[in-house]
């Protein structure tokens, strides 16, 4: 496996030592934190592709550690919750979270999802085959630069949402279900409720500005799931 690095963040020391020897077994560098401040100081520093982050910690919790980290980095972030309440998981993927585990899990599980995540591409194709920009509805995504803008202002997009928004825009005349979405942002091995598409779709619609009501740039299709607006 390529070398990756991920930062686990979790002020349970025996859990943290749990998941880190899981992890490292599986191939990757691992660096531990288990308050607040210190992990934000740790992703700064380490610059992880992921970061494991309980949203119980001493300091700030992880959502105000997500937060934090949102503004420097666009690592992938697995937040770990204590109950199995749906507020808890908007809460936690609108703070800018990539997916979420509810303690208690399987560490197994949690390396499948990191694996799973890190193998999504990140790399652009070949000179002499770089897509063109997509151009939608005012909305212009750039596969190759990895940036969206929205009647020419630049939209600071999470690693995910310019995923899921680039996977729109490349059909967009196709109804996707939450399903087709889901293999092709977070990949077909991925397993999870799939209503995390929703949660991201709607913090999507919040930075373009969307009405879901009066939507100008991606509609609900009724009994199937999303789709961009085309003229």
């Amino acid at each position: 496996m390529e070398h990756r690095h991920v930062l686990v963040v979790e002020d349970e020391r025996p859990l943290a030592g749990i998941v880190a020897s899981y992890l490292r077994a599986d191939g990757f560098e691992v660096t531990l934190a288990h308050d607040g401040p210190t992990a934000v100081d740790s992703a700064r520093s380490h610059d992880p592709e992921l970061i494991v982050l309980d949203l119980m910690l001493p300091g700030f919790d992880g959502l105000e550690v997500c937060r934090r980290v949102r503004a420097f980095s666009d690592c992938y972030i697995i937040m770990l919750t204590a109950r199995d309440e749906e507020v808890d998981k908007v809460v936690a993927l609108n703070a800018g979270a990539d997916d979420y585990l509810v303690k208690p899990f399987s560490p197994r599980e949690l390396v499948a999802r990191t694996r799973a995540m890190l193998r999504r591409p990140r790399a652009g194709p070949p000179a002499h085959q770089e897509p063109p920009a997509l151009r939608v509805a005012g909305l212009t995504v750039d596969p190759t630069a990895r940036s969206a803008a929205l009647d020419g202002s630049a939209l600071d997009l999470t690693r995910t949402e310019f995923d899921l928004l680039a996977a729109l825009a490349a059909r967009p005349r196709q109804a996707f279900t939450r399903r087709q979405l889901i293999e092709q942002v977070w990949g077909a091995d991925w397993y999870g409720d799939e209503h995390i598409v929703d949660v991201h779709v709607g913090h999507l619609r919040r930075k373009l500005g969307d009405d879901p009501a009066n939507p100008r740039t991606i509609r609900t299709v009724r009994g199937i799931g999303y789709g961009m607006v085309t003229p």
